[in-house]
Parts: C-alpha cells; sequence; structure tokens
C-alpha cells in the first residue's frame, strides 16, 4: 500500500477507474460499450478498455447486455467501480448474476429461425376475368358437338370484340392526326396573313 504523501506528491498521475457506460449509435437508434475509463474523461471519451456491449434496440431483455467476465474481475481487482447501471447489469448478468438462465434462452431464441405467426386466410380473393372462366369451363365441359360449336362460338366472340377494339383504336388515331395536321394548316396560313 503506498504512502498518503506519494497520492498527494503524484496526484496528477493518479488515475480514479470507473467502469461506464460509451454512447455510441444514431439518433434513435442507441448503442453502448460497456469501457473501463479515466474517471475524468468525458462520456464519450478515450478509454482504457472495452469489457462489453448494451443494446437497448433488441426486443428480448435479457440478450441485450454482453459481458467479459475475465476483464471485469481484474477491473474490479484493482480498484475500478462501477457505475450505478453497470452495477444492474452485472448484478444481472456478471458471473453469478440472477439472469443467467433468462440470458441463454433469450440468445437461444435470438439465434434460431425467426417464426412468424399463421395470419389466416386472406380477406380478399379477385375472381378471374369472365372471359377467362368461361373459357376454362367450356375446356372443362366433355367433348362431344355441343361443346365443340359452344366454343367455336366463344372463340368467334372474342376475336371479334379484340378485332372491334382494334379497329376502334385504329379510327380515333387517324382522326386525332387529321385534326393535327388541319389545326397546324390553319396555323400556319394564319402565320403568313400576319406577314
Amino acid at each position: 500500500m503506498m504512502s498518503l504523501e506519494f497520492y498527494e506528491a503524484n496526484r496528477r498521475y493518479v488515475v480514479a477507474v470507473r467502469i461506464r457506460m460509451k454512447k455510441l449509435g444514431r439518433k434513435h437508434r442507441p448503442f453502448f460499450r460497456i469501457c473501463a475509463v479515466d474517471s475524468r474523461a468525458p462520456r464519450d471519451g478515450r478509454v482504457l478498455e472495452e469489457l462489453g456491449t448494451y443494446d437497448p434496440m433488441i426486443p428480448e431483455t435479457d440478450a441485450r447486455a454482453a459481458l467479459n467476465n475475465e476483464r471485469f474481475a481484474y477491473w474490479l481487482g484493482v480498484g475500478a467501480q462501477m457505475s450505478d447501471r453497470v452495477k444492474v447489469l452485472f448484478k444481472k448478468y456478471g458471473p453469478e448474476g440472477t439472469h443467467l438462465e433468462a440470458r441463454e434462452s433469450a440468445l437461444a431464441k435470438r439465434s434460431g429461425p425467426r417464426v412468424l405467426p399463421d395470419f389466416g386466410a386472406p380477406a380478399y380473393v379477385p375472381s378471374a376475368e369472365p372471359e377467362a372462366s368461361e373459357a376454362a369451363e367450356t375446356s372443362a365441359a366433355p367433348e362431344g358437338d355441343e361443346a365443340a360449336k359452344d366454343k367455336t362460338e366463344v372463340v368467334a366472340e372474342v376475336a371479334t370484340d379484340s378485332e372491334s377494339a382494334e379497329a376502334d383504336v385504329a379510327e380515333t388515331d387517324a382522326g386525332a392526326s387529321a385534326e393535327s395536321t388541319e389545326s397546324g394548316a390553319e396555323e400556319a396560313a394564319e402565320e403568313d396573313k400576319s406577314e
């Protein structure tokens, strides 16, 4: 044990070591390292040694802290003092912690595959298009003269519907282009008159 005179003579060299948390992470996503620090250093400043981590964003409460118990024992043996929050973590998850079994089960649950609950049947299932369902019904019908005629009629109706739709589109496009050329000719005539 050193004398009081030694400490007074070398006061600036004596370091009071604290074991406390150093905050990392980003806004709304904190993460902490548990470190051995000079007590005069700022919260997020220089550390002597990192002794573990604490992640409060992990859903399983008992899986949040990870401690290096050997290094904890060393720093406590040389006189380091723990902060209040680190004392709580050490009491729960240290070598003789009160929550060790819960921690093991939480870590096992966390390392296993993620299980999603069964959400049941969907609330709404869209039905197939009516033309497709009619075609499916006719294909499922027994083959015969009447069934063959029905298929032919359905296919012919679908073909005529698609042809008439294409003709309508072509007429609309032709009308629009004719209107645009007429309006262009009128604009050109107006420009000639103004000059």
